[in-house]
Formats: structure tokens, C-alpha cells, sequence
């Protein structure tokens, strides 16, 4: 298993006492597709980084990404909670519990909460910023020729994605199911409509429409 300290396409993982535990965290405590793109993640929101002229907190960069779907796991599938929230308050609290100052946990806490909201992390500082174009281009292929081929290639070769649309479609559908709610105003109520039978997504006029005020 690749580790920290390893290199790809210029880019190193973070080799700090911290980095490494939250690399043992997330690699006990999430599956293997998550773990993969996770680190994935990372090394695109590094690679965006460099391609805008970001100054960006390595460190901070790779908690966020190691970290930002984490609440996807069983364990928080009836918190009520968007999962995105789950996903950074246990950053937070293993932040907290190792002492790191305040403003940086609250860069990794936002970062993973407005991973899944386009639109307005890229104006956030650049941890929040890259976090998001990290996911974005795992996910989506959101500028998928900004990355070179071959550098493409090698992080891919660290951490593969085989059959990874249809995996990542199946890990949200499994941890976001049981919470539909909180999928209203974002993007995951296009993937209960499409995979959970009987799914009605919230509707924002509705809500105006039929709330307590008389007019």
C-alpha cells in the first residue's frame, strides 16, 4: 500500500505524524474505493493547485481530501445529518484531539462540508477551494485535460479506480439512502432519484408554497 511520503507526478503526500495517522484512520476505517479516491483526490487538488497558482497548506489539503467521505461509512447512515457534515466533524474531532490550531481545523471542516456544493468553494481560500477540485475531478472529469496523460497515469497506477463510476454511484446511493432528506437543495438527490424506487427530491417552491404563513 502506497504510504505517505510517496510521490507521483511531482507531488508528495504529506510525511508529518499527522498525515500518517489519518492515513491509518481512513484506510481501517473506509472501504477500499473510498481510500483510493480519497488519496486520489489529494494528488488532483495538488496537481489544480499548481496549475492556478495556489498557495495551499499541503498538510491541510490532504486532511480534507483523506477525510471528505468518510460519513459515507454505516455508522453515521441515521444521523440525520448530511453526510458531508459527518465526513468533517470527524476531522474535526481528530484534529481537535491533536491539538491543531483552530483556524486550520476550521479550513479542513468547511473544505469537506462544501465538497458536494459547486460554485462557491473555488472563491474560499485555496485548502476549500482545491479540496473541491480534487473531487471534482475524480468524480466528475471536471478539467480532466488540465492533468497531463502521463501524470494522470501514475497517480492512477497508485491508486487504481476499476469499475470506479459505478462504485462511487453505489457508495452514495448506500450512505445517503437511509437520510434522503438531507439530500434537498444539492447535488445527491440526483443520485436517490436515479437509483432509490420511490424517491421524490424536495421541491424549494413547495416548501414556499405550503409553509405556515398565510401569505
Amino acid at each position: 500500500m502506497p504510504g505517505n511520503g510517496q510521490s507521483a507526478a511531482g507531488v508528495t503526500v504529506p510525511d508529518t505524524k499527522l498525515a500518517r495517522e489519518a492515513t491509518e484512520l481512513v484506510r481501517e476505517r473506509t472501504s477500499d474505493l473510498v481510500y483510493h479516491h480519497s488519496r486520489r483526490v489529494y494528488w488532483w487538488g495538488s496537481l489544480q493547485g499548481r496549475n492556478r497558482g495556489l498557495s495551499f497548506d499541503p498538510e491541510l489539503l490532504y486532511f480534507g481530501a483523506m477525510f471528505h467521505d468518510v460519513g459515507l461509512n454505516e455508522e453515521f447512515r441515521h444521523s440525520g445529518r448530511r453526510f458531508e457534515v459527518d465526513s468533517a466533524d470527524e476531522a474535526r474531532r481528530f484534529l481537535q484531539a491533536r491539538g491543531v490550531p483552530e483556524d486550520s481545523i476550521r479550513r479542513v471542516w468547511t473544505a469537506i462540508a462544501l465538497h458536494t456544493t459547486p460554485g462557491i468553494p473555488e472563491f474560499m481560500e485555496p485548502e476549500v477551494a482545491l479540496v473541491t477540485a480534487g473531487v471534482e475531478y475524480d468524480v466528475l472529469g471536471i478539467g480532466y485535460h488540465d492533468i497531463s496523460d502521463a501524470d494522470r497515469a501514475a497517480i492512477s497506477t497508485l491508486h487504481p479506480r476499476p469499475d470506479f463510476k459505478r462504485q462511487i454511484l453505489q457508495a452514495f446511493t448506500d450512505g445517503i439512502a437511509p437520510r434522503p432528506d438531507t439530500t434537498f437543495g444539492n447535488v445527491k438527490a440526483d443520485v436517490l432519484e436515479r437509483y432509490v424506487p420511490g424517491f421524490k427530491r424536495g421541491n424549494f417552491v413547495d416548501v414556499i408554497l405550503n409553509s405556515d404563513w398565510p401569505d
